[in-house]
């Protein structure tokens, strides 16, 4: 237990450790060789204690965060008893708690006096991890045998001495070996750097007061936590919402949620369907990054942000071989993507009818591509995750802000951003002949969300192979309180993606495919907006306007959805058009 830490140690002890997460972040950002790691930034790094529980989880990707929480307890479960100093740990496998094949984890424990203190972890998406589809992401495959290579935990560094045969075998498998020992190569720098600052904070204060710190903020994080569920007035809750069909067949599947408010302990019981025979099964860990990111978007604490926050917390997942507790053979791939956005929605939105005050609209779900094919020049293979095709638009808040535009998703992407243009068609010889906000995308409210985007590319000199996946072709994010769109705009608010040539539509994409996009044609990919708060016709007139002006909204778009008439030439309001079509609705 605590024995009691005077205020201004706590506070420089939570600092230190704060800065050391970060500082392995920004190596990252700055070490990182594929565009994953460059310009999406998609990696997470976190510190845990001797028990390896979370102590600081940083402001990364909320997908991470939470299949982190169970990973690295999974990790010195199975290295119990064999944990040295200067070993490092690798994997990726869900069923051992991984996120998803993509998503390599490096643990490195971390002695001080010969005990076990800390565990430095940095997860981080590879561009590729093997498997018949370049990038991994296989809409066709049936079970996870076909999605790449699995790796259970095992030992990458012995006693300091790195294990090249193992490396070696893991880079075999990958398309992109160059790209791939550059990011792994980003991460070991990661958790040496923390290593280093854990270790020096370690000698300057003693072991004695830095565990009774670690204890002081997991319980303060907790306490958070309770606070905040004790606003919430006792009673059970449902809240339901559909998983689309990308691909599979199947229909649309309907997830479930009970929660439970007791006092201050929340109970949230998941159902759903039996799991299905495509990349769209959630295995627990990820499902859990889901459920917390949907905690947190409603619960909205204060620092410090730690495993604390979820002892108040208890998870029932459902039967096992279900979509969102998969188990082997389930394929899971694409589970980070879409499907974690449905989980975070399912439970977001059911606190949210709870407590209404500040709820926070649905994100954009990921709907994306990879490209892949051989350089004109020379002959070398090429593959990349355009980063702008998970862009899309943020929820608004509602009683206080729009939601952002040209965003990334928020329980999968932890709202990456897009980057320079300029280093993508440097990564691939392809040009971006488009890259726009995409008018109309954001759903209407009185707090209106976030425009997604439009990108469009075409190869150059060769043919490419462009694999969709993703989701929100379907079913745009949801909205709260009296926001609600237009029959007549549905279409602007979903994904698309299109096969062109000179102009013409060759292909409409509005599920998980594989294409071939030839020399002179393009594909063009459109993310959804973000969900809505308030009802759109309260919305003041003048921010309609200007969101015309910047062709956020089209005038069309003005008039259906938010009672706004606007002059076609001049832009200026029609007073007298907009009182009479804001009088209709109220009829």
């Amino acid at each position: 237990m605590p024995t009691g830490i005077d205020p201004i140690t706590l506070s420089v002890v939570q600092g230190a450790l704060q800065a050391t997460q970060r500082a392995m972040t920004t190596t990252m950002e700055k070490t990182g060789r594929s565009s994953v790691y460059a310009i999406a930034r998609d990696y997470s790094n976190a510190l845990f204690d001797w028990d390896a529980r979370m102590i600081i989880q940083g402001e990364d990707i909320p997908t991470h965060l939470g299949s982190m929480v169970l990973a690295t307890k999974a990790v010195a479960r199975f290295f119990a008893g064999e944990i040295n100093p200067g070993d490092i740990y690798l994997h990726n496998d869900p069923t051992y708690d991984g996120s998803h094949l993509p998503d390599m984890c490096m643990y490195k424990p971390l002695f001080f006096e010969d005990e076990l203190v800390f565990w430095v972890v940095s997860k981080g998406h590879m561009v590729d991890v093997g498997g018949p589809v370049p990038g991994s992401y296989n809409p066709d495959a049936k079970e996870i045998f076909a999605e790449g290579l699995r790796v259970p935990p095992i030992r990458l560094v012995d006693r300091g001495e790195m294990r090249h045969d193992v490396l070696n075998m893991i880079l075999t498998n990958f398309r992109s070996r160059k790209f791939q020992s550059g990011d792994m190569n980003a991460q070991l720098g990661a958790i040496t750097l923390g290593e280093q600052r854990l270790t020096a904070l370690l000698e300057r204060y003693g072991k004695a007061v830095i565990k009774d710190c670690v204890e002081q903020l997991l319980d303060a994080a907790e306490a958070h936590m309770r606070a905040r569920i004790r606003t919430l007035p006792d009673g059970v809750y449902h809240s339901s919402v559909v998983a689309e069909d990308t691909g599979h067949g199947r229909g649309h599947q309907t997830l479930e949620a009970e929660i439970k408010v007791v006092e201050d302990e929340l109970e949230i019981r998941l159902s759903s369907p039996p799991q299905l025979d495509f990349f769209t099964n959630s295995y627990r860990s990820n499902t859990l990054s889901g459920v917390y990111a949907g905690l947190l978007m409603w619960a909205q604490v204060q620092p410090p942000f730690n495993e604390g926050l979820y002892r108040p917390v208890k998870v029932d997942f459902g039967p096992k071989g279900t979509i969102l507790n998969a188990e082997e053979p389930a394929p899971h791939v694409n589970c980070t993507g879409g499907p974690q956005e449905t989980i975070c929605d399912l439970v977001r939105t059911g606190l949210n009818r709870i407590d209404p005050t500040h709820a926070v609209a649905g994100w954009n779900h990921t709907w994306a591509f990879n490209i892949t094919g051989k350089r004109p020049d020379n002959g070398e293979p090429y593959l990349d995750l355009l980063i702008s095709s998970l862009i899309g638009g943020a929820g608004a808040v509602n009683n206080l802000a729009d939601g952002w535009h040209a965003i990334g998703a928020q329980a999968g992407l932890g709202g990456a951003q897009i980057g320079d243009t300029e280093l993508v068609e440097l990564l691939a010889p392809i040009i971006v002949t488009r890259l726009e906000l995409a008018m109309d995308s954001a759903m209407p409210g009185e707090w209106r969300g976030g425009c997604g985007l439009v990108t469009e590319i075409e190869p150059i000199d060769h043919e490419m192979t462009v694999i969709a996946w993703g989701e929100g072709a379907h079913h745009p994010p949801p909205s709260t309180g009296e926001a609600r769109n237009h029959p007549q705009m549905f279409d602007t608010k979903v994904a698309r993606g299109w096969h062109l040539r000179n102009g013409e539509i060759l292909h409409e994409v509005d599920h998980n495919q594989v294409l071939t996009i030839g020399s002179g044609e393009r594909y063009r990919s459109q993310t959804s907006g973000g969900g809505a708060a308030g009802d759109p016709f309260s919305r003041p007139p003048e921010e309609v306007q200007d969101d015309v002006l910047n062709r956020k909204v089209s005038l069309k778009g003005a008039e259906l959805e938010y009672g706004v008439k606007l002059h076609p030439e001049t832009l200026e309001i029609d007073v007298v058009g907009t009182t009479a079509l804001r009088r209709a609705k109220d009829r």
